[in-house]
């Protein structure tokens, strides 16, 4: 009798096969079903809940987000798998156990699968979690006003950077670099799209290409033109614009006497 029983829910034929596939090497999971979209997978969900549930982000009719909120009491370890890292960060905020980038290796999906084994069993012990991800669900619906984290894609996986460990942003064409200490990480994403996400009472931009940190400024020096110089603490400097200027006084609570 196998100990693990898992569902496969994903609008692709082939990656339902490749993760099938993979699951076979493994001789205590059974895969008690596959499904194509979120209401073939509420309906097999109540009808065999499993103990892993490998799900897609982007499906016809629900997609993986909605199907989890229509779980109730059906508490499956969940791996969400998606082709985009845009869902990573809203997917580990509802406590997903992992999120398994396409294409992904077999190596990467096999570690992974160990480790949901691993909590699995503890949920058996009594000394599993899981039913927080069910909590937070209302939280969803709620507007954010900036993000916690960013999710960055490296090597085929996801890391996520903590906004008070950035130091600066930095525009390149339709990417955009975090300056985090001695680290540089890259995100698609352009500055006015980074911008609107970000809390203005903590990020504040300063020049066309150039988005700072408000706790990293160590000193104001005045410039050209009515320009500044932004020095941070690490010894950064930027150039802060004549039409940046006023916001960022603002922020800093700055008086005449400082221009």
């Amino acid at each position: 009798m196998s100990n693990f029983k898992i569902l496969i829910v994903d609008d692709e034929r082939l990656s339902r096969r490749r993760i099938r596939r993979l699951l076979s090497l493994e001789a205590d999971c059974e895969v008690v079903g596959e499904c194509a979209n979120g209401n073939e997978a509420l309906a097999a969900l109540r009808e065999t809940p499993p103990d892993i549930l490998y799900l897609d982000v982007q499906m016809p009719e629900l997609d993986g987000f909605e199907v989890l909120a229509a779980l109730q009491e059906i508490r499956p370890l969940i791996i969400f798998t998606s082709g985009y890292d845009d869902y990573a960060l809203r997917a580990f905020e509802v406590h997903a156990f992992d999120y398994l980038l396409k294409p992904f290796d077999g190596r990467r999906f096999l570690e992974s699968l160990k480790r949901a084994k691993a909590r699995v069993e503890q949920g058996r012990s009594g000394n599993s979690d899981n039913h927080r991800l069910f909590e937070l669900f209302e939280n969803l619906a709620k507007p954010r006003k900036s993000p916690a984290r960013i999710a960055v894609k490296n090597n085929g996986r996801v890391v996520f950077i903590r906004l008070d460990e950035i130091d600066w942003f930095e525009a390149s064409d339709n990417y955009v670099c975090l300056h985090c200490g001695r680290e540089t990480h890259v995100v698609r994403e352009t500055m006015n799209e980074l911008e609107a996400r970000l809390d203005p009472g903590q990020f504040l931009r300063v020049h066309r290409s150039a988005i700072v940190n408000l706790d990293r400024i160590r000193e104001l020096q005045p410039w050209f033109r009515g320009d500044y110089r932004v020095i941070l603490r690490d010894g950064t400097e930027l150039t802060l614009t004549k039409n940046h200027r006023e916001k960022l006084e603002s922020r800093l609570l700055l008086g005449s006497s400082a221009r």
